[in-house]
């Protein structure tokens, strides 16, 4: 069942065949859990995650068309949807914005020279973050730093959506000119 080609096998899934699901999940198991052990960075949701992919690819082995694209991007795909959507499920709500843009945790897995940029390159971030008005460094921590859509950033700060995307953009304008400006007098 090894040699068999990934089209082969979807249609094995769609027909139900247990031995090409078994090669199915064989063969993309690893390349799925990493991808979800990546969004989620959590070993048991990136287990769910992994293992919800595999059965929307059964449910809708059927629909998969080759023509589309590959059957690896077509699982990949399933599997970043899920893991988004995880991690936008279990994201907390309560929290201050602005207790996020004082956090400095480096790893300490790099190496001593990228520590120094880090911590050169975070305080250059918290000073153009402290120039923003602090409606718009609300908003671009909301969506830099925790991946908010700008309709979740309207709902969390109980503004309308075109008002969120206003203060994002806004931010997203204000910090570029302020770290490029900087950039260019060192």
């Amino acid at each position: 069942m090894w040699s068999v080609s990934d089209d082969a096998l979807v249609a094995g899934l769609a027909a139900g065949d247990e031995d090409a699901a078994s090669a199915f999940v064989q063969r993309f198991q690893r390349r799925v859990y990493g991808l979800a052990r990546t969004i989620v960075v959590d070993d048991r949701a990136a287990e769910d995650v992994a293992q919800e992919a595999f059965v929307r690819a059964w449910r809708h082995a059927d629909a998969f068309d080759h023509r589309r694209g590959s059957v690896v991007g077509w699982l990949l795909t399933i599997t970043r949807n899920l893991a988004i959507d995880a991690v936008r499920i279990r994201r907390p709500l309560a929290f201050d914005p602005a207790v996020l843009v004082g956090l400095d945790q480096p790893s300490g897995e790099r190496e001593p020279h990228e520590l120094v940029q880090l911590g050169v390159d975070t305080e250059r971030l918290r000073a153009a973050l402290a120039q923003l008005p602090e409606e718009q460094c609300r908003a671009i921590v909301l969506s830099g730093l925790l991946g908010y859509t700008a309709r979740e950033v309207g709902e969390a700060e109980h503004i309308p959506l075109g008002t969120a995307k206003t203060r994002i953009r806004a931010a997203l304008i204000r910090l570029r000119a302020a770290l490029v400006s900087e950039e260019t007098t060192e």
